[in-house]
């Protein structure tokens, strides 16, 4: 291996860990605050890629509708629970807010009448209000009534959304593959290799996205909540903040971020609708490196996937994959050193 192949695959080493860093952020934030394991992450991967092809070729995504229905439940949810608690009064408002996302993507779809003539960053923003919101109805339906279960009947709760996700972008998108143009074509020189503009909008979006999220989790009260929800779930309700809503939200950035890491990746790969679930799995094994509770050991492990799996592919191909998920083992061996256990009732 010479110097320009090492930066080569370097280079794709670093786009590929900014995607893994994004996944696993998301799913380290959605098990901190409502200690769900998020398996479906992968298939907003998809759904995002796949609504924007779908309004480049000029027609409404299949994935309207799905929000449209897990919208309707998510209401439906919700009147039954004023109903019991005897909070008619305040059912209006909770509606408006279930309704708002998709009512105003419904509005933007009847207002333009060439959805393949808009600009790309109007495209790119009408996918993330499709599929974005996705999450928070998803956490509302599916998940917050059973909030207080053990972990395990989560995670399998979580397969099984999964598994019904992954079903549904087959019914929705069908078995073919499709990619979305560069946003931007070309390459510039870099360090002595090529490194192509799509590569740079990925890191430079990933790096952009962190220092939102680190500036929301730091200065909004939205992020101090998350914060403390994660901390101790019985505590931040103590003190009065609401844990359905930190569910919801956390839940609404994870669905958002598995959106954008899906167009960003869309225009280097085919997308088919399952192609989230690979990448999915890689963040998830990116967050086992701070045993999915720390967000910089998150980073880190995105960093050491990446470069394990570029440089794997070079040496060893046929056994990349086998390389990056094998990883999983001493990371558990290490982490259970001198790790207490602690029975889950205590």
């Amino acid at each position: 291996m010479n110097y320009d192949v090492f930066m080569m695959l370097s280079v794709d080493a670093l786009t590929n860990a900014a995607i893994y860093a994004l996944l696993a952020l998301a799913l380290v934030l959605v098990f901190t605050v409502t200690r769900v394991i998020f398996l479906p992450q992968g298939e907003f991967v998809a759904f995002g890629a796949l609504t924007l092809m779908g309004l480049q070729m000029g027609h409404v995504p299949a994935t309207v509708w799905l929000l449209w229905a897990l919208a309707i439940f998510s209401a439906i949810a919700d009147t039954h629970a004023c109903w019991r608690n005897d909070e008619m009064d305040t059912l209006w408002k909770r509606l408006a807010w279930t309704f708002s996302a998709p009512v105003g993507v419904l509005l933007v779809l009847w207002s333009v009448p060439q959805l393949d003539q808009l600009p790309l960053l109007f495209q790119i923003l009408l996918s993330l209000l499709i599929t974005g919101p996705m999450g928070v109805y998803l956490y509302r339906v599916v998940f917050q009534p059973v909030a207080n279960q053990s972990n395990l009947f989560l995670l399998i709760l979580a397969m099984a959304v999964h598994i019904a996700f992954l079903s549904l972008g087959l019914y929705m998108f069908g078995a073919d593959a499709n990619r979305t143009p560069n946003f931007t074509d070309g390459m510039v020189e870099l360090l002595g290799t090529f490194v192509s503009f799509q590569a740079i909008w990925i890191m430079a979006v990933t790096a952009v996205t962190m220092v939102l999220l680190y500036v929301f989790f730091e200065k909004s009260f939205y992020g101090k909540a998350l914060r403390a929800t994660a901390v101790n779930r019985l505590g931040a309700r103590l003190v009065g903040i609401p844990t359905e809503m930190a569910g919801k939200l956390a839940f609404g950035v994870a669905a958002f971020i598995g959106s954008l890491c899906g167009i960003l990746a869309s225009p280097l790969t085919l997308i088919y609708y399952d192609s989230g679930f690979l990448a999915g799995l890689k963040g998830f094994v990116a967050a086992i490196f701070g045993g999915l509770m720390s967000f910089p050991l998150a980073v880190v492990g995105a960093l050491v996937v990446a470069f394990l799996e570029t440089f794997g592919a070079f040496w060893a191909s046929a056994y990349k994959e086998v390389i990056v998920f094998t990883l999983i083992i001493p990371i558990l061996l290490v982490r259970s050193i001198g790790t207490k256990h602690n029975d889950e009732e205590s």
